[in-house]
Parts: structure tokens; sequence; C-alpha cells
């Protein structure tokens, strides 16, 4: 059985509630912590309980952030799971209720309980999608860049390459994905795939108007790839044509793109989403218009929408690090 100290440290209990608050809720969690190390889980949780209703009552949101922030990490250190999730979902109800500004300490917050949590519980999705959904202050925006890339962080350490990557799409670490990303293929993937691994992230990134984070995933990836020799020019013809999109990318001509995606139909044809991807990108940065009646449906037109966001107002090319059009996967 671990002990609680590992945990509790006082830096960490101090990082999500204001100093002066410390006394009362210091007293109140020695006795609770008593109550934990004896083995009375069940009664020290519903104390916890009890306190949180009774202080969010009272307007004292800081003192029961804190208390079931730091209750929540002594559970998770006690292996009781369940009480620990239900604990960390009052740190998000109390988020919620006070109306709490976005900020990167109460965001790592959120992540260190997130890596606590049992990684196939359905505490531990509910969790993060409500997480997501506070970072954004419940707007139709899909979760807040940084709370994604701690997220895609933690994923990546338990080998959950394909949850890490989707959440490092919603992030601005490109060089973060990159690297992830190398692991995934040279773990997961087949030696011939190595190019599609980074293609597909810079053409979903470049959907979402990600520009900056696709050149980055794509130079850094290409850098670091044991199985990649120094480009470009680049053996792969994929990584050359992808080499060559973000240059037409910047230049925003139309004609430069059409010639493009038409010279390197063999090894778009790969993959037939990027043909999709492509029509995305080419309403984004050159201006062509949308379909009438979009020729791809079933799973494919489905996959594309869960990226894109099906109902998402185009406003513009710009670069957008962290405005990044909504994005559903179901």
């Amino acid at each position: 059985m671990n002990s609680a100290p590992t945990i509790m440290s006082e830096p960490e209990s101090l990082r999500c509630s204001s100093a002066r608050n410390r006394g009362g809720v210091q007293r109140v969690e020695g006795k609770l912590r008593a109550s934990v190390e004896k083995g009375d889980y069940y009664e020290a949780h519903q104390m916890y309980r009890t306190l949180f209703f009774r202080y969010m009552s009272q307007g004292k949101h800081a003192e029961a952030r804190e208390l079931m922030y730091n209750g929540a990490l002594l559970f998770f250190s006690y292996n009781q799971q369940n009480s620990a999730a239900d604990l960390s979902m009052l740190v998000l109800e109390v988020l919620e209720k006070s109306e709490a500004k976005v900020e990167d300490e109460i965001l790592e917050c959120l992540a260190k309980m997130f890596s606590l949590m049992d990684q196939n519980s359905p505490e531990r999705v509910a969790f993060v999608s409500r997480a997501l959904k506070w970072s954004t202050g419940g707007s139709g925006k899909l979760g807040h860049p940084k709370l994604h890339q701690l997220l895609a962080v933690t994923l990546w350490k338990e080998q959950n390459y394909s949850e890490s990557r989707y959440h490092f799409l919603h992030s601005s670490d490109g060089e973060g994905c990159a690297q992830m990303l190398v692991e995934y293929s040279a773990s997961r993937g087949f030696r011939s795939e190595v190019d599609m691994f980074v293609a597909q992230a810079v053409l979903q990134f470049l959907c979402l108007k990600n520009k900056n984070s696709a050149s980055v995933v794509f130079t850094t990836y290409t850098e670091k790839h044991p199985s990649i020799e120094k480009g470009p020019p680049f053996v792969q013809p994929l990584l050359n044509f992808i080499w060559f999109l973000l240059l037409a990318v910047d230049g925003g001509k139309l004609t430069v793109f059409t010639v493009l995606c038409e010279q390197y139909q063999p090894s778009l044809k790969r993959d037939p989403m990027y043909n999709e991807y492509l029509d995305r990108i080419g309403q984004l940065f050159f201006g062509v218009p949308p379909k009438q009646s979009p020729s791809y449906g079933g799973l494919l037109g489905n996959l594309l929408n869960s990226l894109m966001g099906s109902g998402e107002e185009d406003d513009g090319v710009e670069e957008a690090q962290e405005d990044s059009s909504p994005i559903e996967l179901d």
C-alpha cells in the first residue's frame, strides 16, 4: 500500500489555492487524512462531500477547491479510485460554479488528477470531457490548447498514442506531437509507413488552420525519425509533397497547389482521406469554393466532419494556434 506523503507534498497542495486559506483547511485535512490512513475510506469520503457542500453554500470556493483537490490526491495515493474520481469531479464543479479564471496552475492540477485516474474507467472519460468544456468557458470550442497539451503528454507516457495524437492536434505543441509520432511509428508502425504518420498529422493541422504547428511537426519529425534520410528533398515522394505543400500554403497560389496535387496523386492515393483533407485545405488557404454536394459520404465523410466540425463557419485563412476550428471525435 502506498503512503500518502509521496503525493501530498506541500508545494503540490498549494498550487490550486490561495495561501491565506491554508490554516483552517489544513486543520480539517489533518482529521480527514487520519481517517484515510486508518482505512476508514467511506467515512472520510462522506465527510469530504459534507464539507464540500458546506463550503460551497458559504461561498468559500477556494477552500472547497483546495480541499477536494488534496482529498482526491490522498485517495489516489491509497488506490481508492472511486472516491478520488468523485472528488475530482467536485473540483470541476467548484470551477464551474465559481466561474474561476482559466490559469496554467489550475490546468496542471486537472491534468494531474487525470494522470492518476484508472486508464480504463468511465469516470476518466467523463472527467476529461467536462474539464475541456470548462477550460473554454463552455463555448463551442473543444478545450484549451494548454490542457490538450498536458493530456497529450500523459497519454503519450501511457503509450496511448492514438488518444495522445488527438489531443496534440488541439494543442499548439507541434514539436511534442512530432516526438510522440516518431515513437508511435517506431513501436507500432511499419517501416513503409514512416511518411504516412507525419503526412496525416500535417494535413489535419492544416485543416484546423494551425499552419505553424503543421510546419513544426513536419520539420521535427523528419529530423528525428531514425528511418528518414536527411532532406529535403526526401527519398519518400509523400514527404516531398508535404514539404512542397507547406511552401505552397505560405505562397497562397492556387495554381501551384493544383499542380502539386495532380503531380503527387500516386502518393496521395495511399490513403483515401488525403484528398478529402486537401479539399478542405484548398478552401482554407487557396480560396477554392466548397463543393456543392460532397463527393464523399459514409465513413469517410463522417471522419472528415468529425475532424473539422461539420457546422463550422469559415472565418478566413489566418494561422490559428489557439483559435482552432471545432473538432468532435466521437
